[in-house]
């Protein structure tokens, strides 16, 4: 890809970690954590690589993205909304009675494919979802982004070792190994070890990345399908990146900013430099 897209996909980045900012700022609610350190990977997912219609969100022949994760949704509900699935003024309504975007993804929503929220389950959905294709011999890909706390869910490697066994070679998910979960790190947590080699073998394809540098993602979501193999994006990031006081602070994992807090993050996403970013 060249250099002045990539930085074109970086700025977008920068505007949507404003977003997720604003988001859980205006509900006093949500988790910015997470939706900031997934927010790039998302970005090129749905600005690069995913084959999608935002006037058809059901098209038969359109790729599927599970974010299992979906505690992490405001990153997400940023993206579709900056796509067009649905306006932008739904974003102000978050977390609210009547509003249509709730804490977690749901089927209701215009780009969502999975009710994600019990931790462990979306990354097994999607192996049912690659598997349903296979059968169908549809073209579409499936991504799905897990967390590393939920990665400590038994149901992951199952469906890891699933996934591996059928040769799901239209699936790749993505790990945003951010470090942190809710309760503090995730190392002193239960440390889920060296999961380049965990997955590889499981029978895996692995590929580890620093995710918030937007020309290795690029690079990497090009890589992933290869015969006969599901694969495994590592994506190294922080949590809360972007923002100074909330990057790898597991108080920021589901809390939002109070109005001096706020506007200090805007402050910080502001003075990033997009080009030295990463």
């Amino acid at each position: 890809m060249p250099k002045d897209d990539i930085l074109e996909l970086k700025q977008k980045a920068k505007e949507l970690r404003k977003s997720i900012i604003e988001i859980v700022y205006k509900a006093q609610s949500g988790h910015p954590g997470g939706s900031l350190s997934e927010i790039d990977m998302l970005v090129a997912l749905y600005n690069h690589k995913l084959k999608i219609d935002p006037k058809n969100p059901k098209w038969e022949d359109r790729d599927r993205f599970v974010l299992s994760k979906g505690h992490a949704s405001p990153g997400l509900y940023a993206v579709l909304a900056d796509k067009g699935f649905f306006s932008k003024s739904e974003l102000g309504k978050f977390r609210q009675l009547g509003g249509m975007l709730q804490g977690h993804p749901e089927l209701s929503i215009p780009g969502i494919e999975f009710a994600g929220g019990s931790l462990g389950q979306g990354i097994s959905f999607s192996v049912g979802i690659a598997l349903a294709l296979k059968l169908d011999k549809k073209n579409s890909k499936v991504y799905v982004m897990i967390g590393d706390g939920e990665s400590q869910e038994g149901v992951v490697w199952e469906a890891s070792m699933a996934a591996a066994f059928h040769k799901l070679d239209n699936l790749t998910a993505i790990l945003d190994k951010n470090q942190v979960q809710e309760t503090g790190k995730t190392k002193d947590v239960m440390d889920i070890g060296d999961a380049a080699a965990k997955w590889k073998a499981f029978g895996w394809n692995v590929i580890e990345i620093n995710g918030h540098d937007m020309g290795e993602i690029i690079k990497a979501l090009d890589k992933a399908p290869i015969k006969g193999k599901p694969t495994m994006i590592i994506s190294n990031t922080i949590k809360g990146k972007g923002v100074s006081f909330m990057e790898l602070n597991y108080k920021f994992h589901g809390k939002a900013p109070n109005d001096e807090e706020y506007k200090k993050a805007l402050d910080d996403i502001n003075r990033i430099d997009v080009k030295k970013f990463k």
